[in-house]
């Protein structure tokens, strides 16, 4: 049944903004969101205010007919629901009623009780917001919105234009009394399960009487000015945009909320009905690309959509301009022209960027971390790296290089030595006096599980315990590190390294338990009940895979992964006598380097491969090959030959082809050319397998036919819901940037999932390169490629030690120079705001604020006349450019 009475103070409240021309309707979220905390008794005292001017108690109590300590009762708990609102004068209390937006629907959402008891609150927030927007859209002048952005101070610091108005100081030094509240839009938008992972809590900072009202009705905390300027440091630090209340004239907000572009209501007009004019400051960016090295990290954190990665070389045919777009300035708008996936974010223009960026499995700022090391400024570059890669010694060591596979400057001579400019960064790093240790953003009390310490799980427990929370790795090992400490040995990657990299782990608080086997020491349930929030499963790909062949248990028959896992725990190993390896991938290659180590007379490999198809990495071949190992190209195993359980050798047949016509693995033999190898030792190096021992039991995971667990392909969600995955685990064995990668990918599931957020929107990322065949690579000079001091194989095999030599400074400085410096940042001038966000993250001083508009805003009772006259010469623009359309139109047909 419908409370007239609420109804009628909806209708009330909403002729704030409408003047009454629109009714509101019992189906409404103007009604909607009164009706469940507001009785008609109720609604009855507050029909007798009046929006935004305020009354005693003394005169609404006359107005009412009642006691004024009955109608203070009723008006007190309406302020505390958040459905009217006071100010205090003279130290008693004046009441009023306020706009929904900004305003009532704000003040309704910040009531946590109501809103976890009516989620329709949060709901019909979001929704009214969406359906003013919308009707808003094209019809407010710059700087007449409900919301105005105001740009971060350090952004326009030298300009001698700015108004104090666009000044966060000049707020916060008109008040002395603040608060601070939880964010009503991402509240509302968590509510609905559409929470985007930014920051809830204590996101909004009000001022002066606002912030009396929120301390006194409980829906804030108090605080001191310095806390409030600390708080919007936070809030630049996470990348959100600060925005004011529009309505009430210019320096006079009272309010200052920290805004992100997939949740704010305000924002919202920019990305959802690209109607920026709505909020924009009077600022827009710009990029100096001389300077700009396309790191992303302004792309990242742009709220707008505003920014993509370009690129930055000459093209022998001309880069297309962005098909132009229609804009609620000249143009009939509706929900046909909104951009309806704003969430999806676009951080590539339509030529591409730097293929380097493109190919790296985790998008590390690469063009960005060689233009630091250029400059000699290694631990900026060191912080840039860790953004996404928290292991940058150990890929300098062990990384598959698909960035120099990728990079332009081999159209002119050869690629840049990218992995040797990362590895002299993080070696720069390892023999500082204090290491790079990350801030962490925020202590937080949630305890998550990380099963497995490789490379995914590091990664994840890394980036969680910069988050803030309390993060325990359990390896089933003794050591940690994973397939990084017990499948490469150590004159690849010495564990010194590994032990290195982790101790930052250690330094962030992250807290390791050796030799636990999750399923069998301890279970996930287990778990659970000690108050572990959620659980990340990167427990590798450990377990060698054999070929099915008879004779494969003989003595002196192992896998290679059981090999290396063996030599690097230490375990007496001494071969005598001649070893075979099967197998052509890196794997294959280790073992049969770490065999020759282990006293093996002579090393055959054998592979199915030609050598061109091999999948090791040609450095490891001819790596190989320098100490003498012979590789044996197109040969399959047929048999495992044994006496008296003792392995004698290996048939061979020969291998004609590997793939099929459609690439897949398929290989087809020549029977009938075979050859006999003797051997003392045979290794089998053919793949990994992925021993789950009793992890899954009583859990809801599911394997897949090739034993990976089954995860979302986006958060890697398992079946059981707070269980993700990632590494090996998922994919199957991959490199370590692979599972760097999604070892990140996993702690921002994690974090959303702990707070009850979506764990999918604005998560998307699509990478494409710029199109080298249309680069003019004409007038670049040949600079030879930097490589580090050669050490001859006959003194690697000899021992364990890692041999491979590090560039010099002075090769830092020639190698870095031959950077092309292929991508650069672009600015779309009509989606931008004007933040500042952007300036703050540039490292490069590359991207700067200059002033477009001059526009002060006005109060809410000075705004009719403006928006009107604006309103009338919009649609005169609209009339005008369909007038144009249909003669241009008319003419071509004629020609």
């Amino acid at each position: 049944m419908v409370k007239q009475k609420v109804l009628q103070l909806a209708n009330k409240i909403a002729a704030g903004i409408t003047g009454g021309i629109v009714k509101v309707k019992p189906t409404d979220p103007e009604y909607r969101i009164l009706e469940p905390v507001t009785t008609n008794e109720m609604a009855e005292v507050a029909l007798h205010l009046e929006v935004r001017k305020p009354k005693s108690l003394k005169e609404i109590a006359a107005l009412c007919g009642k006691s004024e300590e009955e109608v203070e009762k009723v008006l007190d708990k309406m302020a505390v629901d958040g459905s009217i609102k006071f100010e205090r004068e003279n130290g008693a209390n004046k009441y009023f009623l306020e706009l929904f937006v900004p305003g009532v629907m704000e003040y309704m959402v910040a009531n946590k009780e109501n809103v976890e008891k009516y989620p329709v609150i949060a709901e019909c927030f979001e929704e009214y917001t969406r359906r003013l927007s919308g009707l808003m859209a094209g019809n407010l002048p710059v700087g007449m919105g409900v919301m105005r952005v105001i740009p971060i101070e350090s952004a326009i610091e030298g300009d001698t234009r700015k108004a104090s108005y666009e000044e966060i100081a000049y707020l916060l030094n008109t008040h002395e009394i603040f608060s601070v509240a939880d964010c009503a839009c991402r509240t509302s938008m968590r509510v609905k399960g559409e929470g985007c992972g930014h920051t809830v809590e204590e996101m909004c900072i009000q001022l002066g009487p606002a912030a009396d009202y929120y301390i006194r009705t409980g829906r804030g905390r108090s605080i001191t000015r310095e806390e409030a300027i600390a708080i919007c440091e936070k809030a630049e630090k996470e990348g959100l945009v600060h925005q004011i209340p529009n309505l009430s004239g210019p320096g006079k907000a009272l309010a200052i909320c920290n805004c992100c572009g997939c949740s704010c209501f305000g924002l919202r007009n920019t990305t959802l009905f690209r109607n920026p004019d709505f909020s924009r400051s009077n600022y827009i960016a710009q990029v100096d690309t001389d300077k700009c090295v396309a790191c992303g990290e302004c792309v990242e954190n742009c709220q707008a959509n505003a920014l993509t990665l370009g690129q930055n070389l000459c093209t022998k045919k001309p880069i297309a301009a962005p098909k132009e777009v229609d804009t609620p300035y000249d143009t009939q708008w509706g929900k046909e022209k909104w951009n309806v996936n704003y969430r999806h974010r676009k951080v590539v223009a339509e030529s591409g960027t730097s293929p380097c960026k493109t190919e790296c499995p985790a998008h590390i700022a690469i063009q960005g971390y060689i233009k630091m090391a250029s400059q000699g400024r290694y631990r900026d570059a060191l912080e840039l790296i860790k953004k996404e890669n928290p292991l940058p010694a150990i890929c300098g060591r062990i990384c598959p290089r698909k960035c120099e596979s990728a990079c332009t400057r081999a159209g002119v001579d050869e690629p840049l030595a990218v992995d040797e400019i990362k590895k002299f960064i993080a070696d720069q790093d390892l023999k500082a006096e204090h290491r790079f240790v990350p801030e962490k953003k925020v202590q937080r009390q949630e305890k998550i599980a990380v099963i497995g310490a490789g490379p995914a799980g590091l990664s994840c427990a890394y980036f969680l315990a910069v988050e803030g929370y309390q993060v325990t790795v359990f390896e089933k090992q003794k050591v940690l590190g994973g397939m990084l400490t017990l499948g490469i040995p150590s004159f690849r990657l010495g564990k010194e390294i590994v032990n290195s990299e982790i101790q930052v782990l250690k330094e962030l608080g992250v807290e390791f338990k050796t030799g636990i086997e999750v399923g069998k020491d301890v279970t996930l349930n287990g778990l659970r009940n000690f108050g572990y929030k959620a659980f990340y499963v990167a427990i590798g790909a450990q377990g060698g895979r054999k070929l099915g062949l008879e004779g494969e248990e003989a003595e002196g028959v192992i896998t290679g992964v059981d090999f290396l896992r063996k030599v690097n725990l230490g375990e007496e190993l001494k071969m005598e006598g001649s070893a075979v390896v099967i197998g052509g991938g890196n794997v294959a290659i280790d073992v049969a380097r770490t065999a020759e180590r282990v006293g093996a007379s002579k090393i055959d490999m054998y592979c199915l491969e030609s050598r061109k198809e091999m999948p090791a990495l040609e450095e490891e071949i001819e790596e190989a090959l320098s100490e003498g190992i012979d590789i044996n190209n197109s040969w399959g195993p047929k048999a495992i030959l044994h006496e008296n359980g003792q392995v004698t050798g290996v048939e061979f047949k020969k291998c004609i082809s590997v793939f099929d016509e459609n690439g897949r693995f398929n290989p087809k033999f020549n029977e009938e050319e075979t050859k006999i190898v003797k051997a003392n030792h045979v290794l089998i190096s053919v793949g990994q397998g992925i021993d789950w021992g009793q992890l899954l039991k009583d859990s809801m995971m599911e394997l897949k036919p090739n034993k990976t667990v089954k995860a979302d392909p986006l958060t890697f969600q398992t079946g059981d819901k707070d269980v993700f995955a990632g590494g090996d685990a998922v994919t199957g064995p991959k490199f370590a940037i692979d599972a760097i990668a999604l070892g990140k990918q996993g702690s921002i599931s994690i974090h959303r999932y702990v707070h009850g957020d979506n764990l999918s929107i604005s998560r998307e990322r699509e990478y494409h390169a710029l199109d080298k065949e249309n680069l003019n690579m004409d007038g670049y000079d040949s600079l030879p490629r930097q490589r580090a001091l050669h050490v001859d194989g006959s003194k690697t095999k000899e021992t364990f030690k890692d041999l491979r030599n590090t560039f010099t400074e002075e090769q830092i400085k020639k190698e870095t120079e031959r950077c092309l410096g292929c991508g650069a940042v672009v600015v779309d001038q009509y989606q931008c705001v004007g933040c500042g966000v952007c300036t703050t993250k540039c490292k490069f001083d590359a991207i700067s604020l200059s002033r477009k508009y001059d526009s002060a805003g006005a109060e809410l009772n000075e705004m009719k006349p403006i928006v009107i006259k604006h309103a009338i010469k919009r649609q005169g623009r609209i009339a005008v450019k369909k007038a144009k359309k249909s003669l241009g139109s008319i003419f071509s047909k004629k020609e």
